[in-house]
């Protein structure tokens, strides 16, 4: 929750929303209305869920789809028929990094063939707190922040202080740390020999994957971020 998921998403459908696709969404909730865009709410109260849903629109022959969230197995092997049969999905998927949402698929059901037929990639992204510009001050992160890092003691950091122009937070804003997972070749023969989440990203790094937590480094570096921000952002 709160990781700007939803926001992302959508700007990928306004990306694709041109007026030369039929997109339909299936969400809980509704966040925001986009113009030119079906957008759909479940109720599971009267069994009318994601899979429900899922069955109706696919009727209507979109070709972007957007489903809120896959929390079972049911709705991701109709979101892999859907890409199967011609369709864009996008979709969240509750896991702690990209690699383990690939992995996660096969564990709710979705054949490794499959998998490595539909998907075309993975983006886990976590927001972080700006430094407030107008009272950034060097930070003094503890040895076992700096120690997640391998940054040495005497590398500088910075954090807001807290001024009257951030009401005292020390923060101004928010921005997105990710990493895109890209499905390859080479990862799609790891999916197929039944590889766990750490080969994959082992893998993807090698061909190029920036960690989230790299990202969230470089941006304390450069001081957007803390240092203790991006720790407690980092993925385990």
């Amino acid at each position: 929750m709160g990781s700007g998921k939803t926001t992302t998403l959508y700007a990928a459908l306004q990306e694709l929303n041109t007026g030369e696709y039929h997109i339909l969404t299936v969400e809980d909730p509704v966040e925001y209305r986009l113009d030119g865009i079906v957008q759909i709410q479940v109720h599971p109260a009267i069994d009318f869920g994601f899979a429900q849903a899922l069955r109706h629109i696919l009727r209507h022959d979109p070709d972007v789809i957007l489903i809120g969230e896959v929390r079972d197995g049911e709705t991701a092997k109709i979101a892999v028929e859907s890409a199967l049969t011609d369709h864009l999905v996008f979709s969240t998927l509750h896991t702690n990094s990209a690699a383990q949402t690939v992995a996660r698929l096969v564990e709710i059901g979705i054949q490794p063939y499959l998998v490595n037929a539909t998907l075309a990639g993975v983006l886990a992204q976590r927001l972080v707190r700006r430094n407030c510009q107008h009272c950034k001050v060097a930070e003094q992160p503890t040895s076992e922040i700096r120690g997640a890092f391998g940054v040495s003691d005497t590398e500088a950091f910075w954090h807001g202080s807290g001024c009257e122009e951030c009401s005292g937070t020390g923060v101004s804003g928010r921005v997105a740390v990710y990493e895109l997972l890209e499905m390859s070749s080479e990862l799609r023969k790891l999916v197929h020999d039944g590889a766990g989440h750490d080969q994959l990203e082992a893998r993807a790094v090698e061909e190029g994957m920036v960690p989230l937590n790299v990202q969230a480094l470089a941006l304390a570096r450069t001081g957007v971020i803390s240092l203790g921000e991006a720790f407690r952002a980092r993925l385990d």
